[in-house]
Parts: structure tokens; sequence; C-alpha cells
């Protein structure tokens, strides 16, 4: 949901305090799952792409992200509506299309875009260090904080060595294919890349212990509420009270 290009910037939600929008995300997502109203989820989709304008971030990066998503989304298309039972709305030959299955699918995909919007919104206008500094202000455990860091700084890390060792690789001839030959050689690229790892994170270890490392990092800045942090809480808790109140009323008319 995050990247380090989109943390640039200097619109509200770039400014405003990480643990706010970490809350804040928290929050949203786990009512929009529990939405059954598709007017509601349509409010909230409405909501999310706002805040999104309000982030101000890069288009292009965005329609990316939503577009990987949907990808996934669209698999699902291909699968709930023909196979959950239901009133027919058509078939084609033995595959029937029913209400409830486009009704479900239509939830889920509204769901993942307004999730996945609004945590773009939220939590991408931070760094991971800044995410991760608020995590820790937020009492969630150390070990966690910092499996997450380390996750994201070394899976970076990762990918580069992925890349050097498939370039050696075509260097040297390599090209891929449906044979044995292209097995072996992404077995050896695999094996090779764990061994390097664990070596690298053994020098990691190494070089933090020689500077004192003992598990716990020591945050020598705090984060302070100002106003536009308490707006944010605002703004979210009447959008989170808004739905509230449109999918009780709707629950109870039905």
């Amino acid at each position: 949901m995050t990247c380090e290009l989109m943390a640039r910037g200097d619109s509200l939600l770039h400014k405003a305090d990480p643990r706010v929008k970490l809350i804040c995300a928290l929050i949203i997502s786990f009512e929009i799952v529990f939405l059954r109203s598709v007017t509601a989820l349509f409010f909230a989709l409405f909501f999310a792409i706002l805040t999104l304008l309000l982030s101000r971030l890069d288009y292009k990066l965005i329609l990316r992200r939503l577009l990987v998503v949907n990808v996934f989304v669209l698999f699902m298309w291909l699968l709930i509506p023909w196979s959950t039972p239901g009133d027919l709305v058509f078939s084609v030959g033995p595959l029937s299309v029913t209400k409830e299955g486009l009704s479900t699918a239509l939830s889920i995909t509204m769901k993942c875009n307004a999730i996945v919007i609004f945590n773009m919104a939220l939590l991408s206008t931070s760094t991971i260090f800044a995410l991760a500094h608020a995590l820790d202000h937020l009492k969630v455990p150390s070990v966690l904080v910092q499996l997450f860091f380390f996750s994201y700084r070394y899976l970076h890390v990762l990918e580069d060595e992925y890349l050097r060792i498939k370039r050696a690789a075509v260097v040297r001839g390599f090209r891929p294919g449906t044979n044995l030959l292209t097995y072996r050689t992404y077995a050896n690229i695999l094996g090779t890349l764990f061994v390097r790892s664990y070596d690298r994170g053994q020098r990691v270890y190494w070089a933090m212990t020689c500077r004192g490392f003992n598990g716990t990092f020591w945050l020598l800045s705090h984060f302070h509420l100002q106003t536009r942090d308490f707006l944010l809480m605002l703004l979210m808790v009447a959008f989170v009270t808004f739905l509230l109140i449109f999918e009780w009323g709707t629950i109870c008319h039905l």
C-alpha cells in the first residue's frame, strides 16, 4: 500500500501524524469489511476517492497499483457469479449466473478497491521509517515493528541481488524456455539467492552487534499532535459515523 516515492509531498495527509493515519486506516478498513449495503459501499468508495484527491498523489502510480489489485478481482468475477446458488439471471450452456453471485462479486470488488484506495491515501503519504516509528509509539510489540521494517528494507536488497544474478546468467547466454535446462537454471538462481541472503543477513547482524545493537531501536525524535491531525481525525470519525448510521438504517429498512 505504501511507496517511498508517494511519501514526498506537502498535502494535508503528507503532513499529518503517522499515528493518526494508521489508526484511521485500521478503523476504516475494518468498517468497510463488515458493510453489507451496496449503497453504503458506494459512499465508502466515493469518500475513498475524495481522500485520494486530498492526498494529491501521482495518479499514474495509483492506477498501476489498482490495476494489479483488480487483476485478482477479475478472477473472482470469473468464479463467484457462476458458482453461487440463488436466483437465476442468465445462463450460458450448463453455467448459470445468479443474482446473489453478482451481488457478492460486486460487494467484494467495491470493498477491495475502497480499502486499497483509503490505505494508499493514508499510508503512502508517510515513509516506511515514519510508519515503523508510529507503530512503536502505538505500543506495537518491538519484535513485530522490527520484522516489518527489516522485511521492507531487505526485500529490495533481495530483488537487486536476484536481478544481478539473472543478468549474469543472461550475459552467459541463458535464454529461458520450457525445458529442463531452464528449470535447472532457475533452481540454481534461487539456491544462490538463498545462500547470499543468509550471508548478507549474518553480515548485517554482526555489523549491528558491533555497533552495540541489543534488539531495541532507541527513538530520538517524537511525534506531536497538531491542529491538522485533530481535523483529520474529526473528518474520519464523521465518515465512519455516517457509514454506520446509513448501514444501520438500511438494515432496519430491510
